[in-house]
Order: C-alpha cells, then structure tokens, then sequence
C-alpha cells in the first residue's frame, strides 16, 4: 500500500501565501504523488479564498466539541496539480477573516483550534471516505501541538499507527507563551523531560520538537545552524536532544512553474541554449518599464524579498548606497515588509533616482521581470533556512549574491577568479555593510571585464537541477523512518 501523507499548514500556494512554507507545502505533495506517495494537504479556510476560482466544493459538516463549546465545522475541498486539498471552516476562528496570520492573541487560539479539529477532520474522512493517513506531516509552529495530541492517542488501536514528521521552515517563529490558552481548553500537560526540564511545555514548536518522531528542516545547512545558539533562538539545547531524528533536506521549487521558456510574465522567452539575446531583450524591457536608461552594459542588481531584519537589508542598504555614488550600476527593487526597512529602501531610490528604482508591495508580474531581466540577484539574509528566491533567480539567470548562511550556502556555489569554469553566484560571509560592498564591487567588476566568464556561469546556474525529484525521494525515507520509530513509542508506557 502507498503511503499516505496529510500535510497540515497554515498556508499553501495557490490559496494562501505569505512565506516559503506556502511554497513547499503547494509543490511537495505533487512531487510526492509523481513517485507514488498519497499527499493530501489540510489548511484553513480564510475569508479571503476565492472559492470559485479555484473550484472549491462543499464536502461535509460534522459538531466539534471543545471545553469552550461545539463548533460547527464545515469543510471544503479542490485539486490543485493532482493533490486533493481539504479546507477547515469553523466560526469564529476562520471563514470571515482577512489575513493568514493577523495579532498574537488572536493567531494562538485559532491556530490552537486547527490543531486539534484536524485529527477530526481526519477521523471523518476516514469514515466517510475511507482515507486516513498512515503519517501527519506538520509545518512550524502552527501545526505544532499535533505530534503531541497524536502522542497523547499513541495507544488507539487506530492513531496509535499514525506517525508525525515536523517540518522546520523558520525556528525564529515559535508560538510562545501558549499555556493558558493550552490549559482553558483542556489540553493535557506536556510531560516530555527535555520540555519541562528547558521551560519550554507552553512553546508549540518546542512541543512538536519534543513530540514529533522525525524533525526535518528545509536545508542541510540549516539543520546544522539550528543546534548551535545564533541561528537557534533559545531552541537549540532542546534540538540537541533529537540530532539523531533531525535531518536536513533541501527545498525544490516547482521548475514547470518557474520557467523563462513558459513563464507567461516573461516578455521573451529563453532557456539555457538561447537565453544570452533574449535575457538581453528582457534587460531592455526591463530598464524601459520602470523608467531608467536603457543600457547593456550597465548591470541591474535585482531585489524581489521581504523587507524585514533576517533578510540582511541593515547590511545591504549601507552598501548599496556606497556603490551607487562611484559605480555605473542601476538597482530595482520589489519588496514590503518592517516600516523602517522599507522608508530606507524608498529614500535610497529617491536620492538616486536616476539609476535606482523602488516599488513597495508585491506584484507577480514585476518581480518576474526582475528575475528575467537583472544581472545580479542581491539576498544578503542575517539566516535563511533555504531560501527560493536565489533558486528561482539561477533558472532564470541571474547570478545571485548571497550570504554563506543556511539554504544559499547549499544552492549557490561561489565564483571563482582562477578558473573562470566554476561557480554559480557571488558569496559573502560576514555580517557587514563592507563585505555586502566588496562582494558587489566583484560582481560587477565580474560583469563588465569576463563577460566569457559570466555566460558560463548563467548558463551553469540555469542548467542546476532544483526539482523536487531528489529531495521528495528523501521524504519518502523520512516517513518510513517515522513510521518505524512510532511503532516502538506506541509501547512507552
């Protein structure tokens, strides 16, 4: 029999995105079902989801009942890329909200409610579908109290067979302070030794550290970085714990989704043999639609992102405002985030206006022609467990420069000044504005003196393979590692 996964997230492309988590959870289940696996997501179901045009249908109700009363609990369901997905509506908690994440206090208890009424859910397809997963696949925090109410239920003759794998997108985000909302609603004290022991039984994602039988995280790197203080965030004694169950496995990205050769927001189409003219064509467009001068031989560095601190805009602004004085480069960025982040990134547009560009927001179409049409793709993030955007930027040929931190030091591979034949980006190391700026200076110096060189490498980053085919293998390895470890914890007293 295939095995069968329920992913549970609070967000997931096409639906609802905010973050890399939505990206993962919309591509892996498809990859996953490509080799045989049964995937299946669970999410919420927010106010703002276009029930028809995404072709969502009524499925069945079902009362949950809670110390705090019964809830009506409807659920919906649609097929995106051959996944089927299920949607969570219960009043309050969603159905009439406008946001996938909104305040604190709010976000804790419905995120308390989609935890618990998913092992209902799932009962209920079980018994009215006849489907019921062999292992629940839970991404951060808001999906973190599952592995322990499935701990909890260990000795049912029927959950006591369901596994439980965590997936760690950010470990900066953990849910914290949780326990009088734990405690109103009735759920059982957490008892694992490392918990108590650190102070941590109200945090829900140290609860799915300490309860989960596998941890996984989004990068080799990052599952490294995560046990030691910096990149740990107060969790990293507690990972120590479970280095033997945590396993590090690279993001994919969806590479028929993300195609220069199909993409309908690329004006000229290209791929690997062809991309030098019509990356050059796309250039042009480029520099012509958001108003700077029209120039070959001027690099365009790129920037599509988040503006908040992880993303390392502390560092790169005071570079980029140094290059821009003395170098001939042009900047177009995209991008919304921390107020003060972004009022820095608009002054630097403003003072440089002739050469630099800043749109505030998200807009798909742009921020294609961004990865389509720059030479340089700027991510200097503080941490980044993988990252995509350096991914996507590759296959479309711009050279990303990164810092060596998490997922990007795993995907891009640095230049190299003596051979001219490796490399596939520009990497940094230290937190600081100057190595932000000489790291820069040598890519466009790069540019403009080894053309030779930087058609090797474009043509090197566009050719690596960041399909999820390798790494959906790896999570079919993971489960059965989870099923097997959950077999022998069904016996703990």
């Amino acid at each position: 029999m295939n095995t069968r996964v329920l992913f549970v997230s609070a967000e997931a492309v096409p639906y609802a995105k905010v973050g890399g988590l939505a990206d993962v959870v919309g591509s892996l289940p498809q990859a996953l079902r490509k080799i045989g696996v049964d995937a299946r997501v669970i999410m919420p179901m927010y106010g703002f989801i276009n029930t028809e045009k995404y072709k969502i249908s009524y499925l069945f109700s079902f009362p949950f009942a809670r110390n705090t009363g019964t809830t009506d609990v409807q659920v919906f369901t649609a097929e995106h890329d051959g996944v089927p997905f299920y949607f969570v509506r219960g009043w309050p908690f969603f159905g009439s909200d406008t946001g996938v994440y909104t305040t604190w206090d709010w976000d804790v208890p419905r995120f308390i409610f989609f935890n618990q009424v998913v092992m209902a859910v799932a009962w209920e397809l079980r018994q009215r579908l006849g489907w019921f997963p062999d292992v629940f696949h839970v991404n951060d925090w808001h999906t973190g109290l599952l592995p322990f109410l499935l701990y909890e239920s260990r000795h049912d003759a029927i959950w006591g067979r369901t596994a439980s794998v965590l997936g760690i997108h950010n470990l900066a985000y953990q849910g914290e302070s949780v326990g009088g909302w734990l405690w109103q609603l009735g759920i059982p004290g957490r008892q694992q030794a490392d918990l108590v022991y650190q102070n941590l039984t109200d945090n829900m994602l140290a609860i799915a550290i300490g309860y989960s039988d596998i941890l996984t995280t989004v990068s080799p790197r990052y599952a490294v970085e995560i046990q030691y203080p910096y990149m740990g965030h107060r969790l990293d004694s507690l990972i120590r714990t479970r280095t033997e169950d945590l396993y590090g496995i690279l993001n994919g990205i969806d590479v028929d989704l993300w195609n220069p050769e199909t993409d309908p927001n690329v004006v000229f189409k290209y791929n690997a043999e062809n991309f030098v003219e019509q990356r050059q064509a796309n250039k042009r467009h480029l520099q012509n639609e958001v108003g700077l001068p029209v120039n070959d031989d001027v690099p365009i560095i790129g920037i599509v992102t988040r503006l908040v601190w992880q993303k390392g805009f502390t560092l790169a602004l005071p570079a980029l405002r140094r290059l821009l004085v003395d170098t001939d480069a042009q900047v177009i960025a995209l991008g919304s985030g921390e107020a003060e982040t972004e009022h820095q990134l608009w002054r630097l547009g403003h003072d440089f206006h002739w050469k630099a560009r800043v749109f505030l927001g998200f807009n798909a179409a742009t921020a294609q022609h961004i990865y389509a049409g720059s030479d340089i793709f700027l991510m200097p993030s503080h941490y980044e467990p993988c990252g995509i955007g350096q991914m996507i930027a590759m296959r479309y040929g711009s050279l990303p420069l990164v810092r060596e931190t998490g997922g990007l030091a795993d995907t891009v591979q640095n230049y190299d000044n003596n051979t001219a034949d490796t490399g596939t980006g520009f990497v940094f190391t230290w937190e600081q504005p100057d190595a932000v700026l000489n790291t820069l200076r040598w890519s466009v110096d790069t540019f403009r003196h080894r053309q030779d060189a930087w058609r090797r490498m474009q043509k090197r980053a566009m050719q690596t393979d960041f399909s999820w085919h390798q790494s959906a293998h790896r999570y079919v390895e993971i489960y059965q590692k989870a099923m097997d470890k959950h077999r022998k914890r069904e016996l703990e007293p």
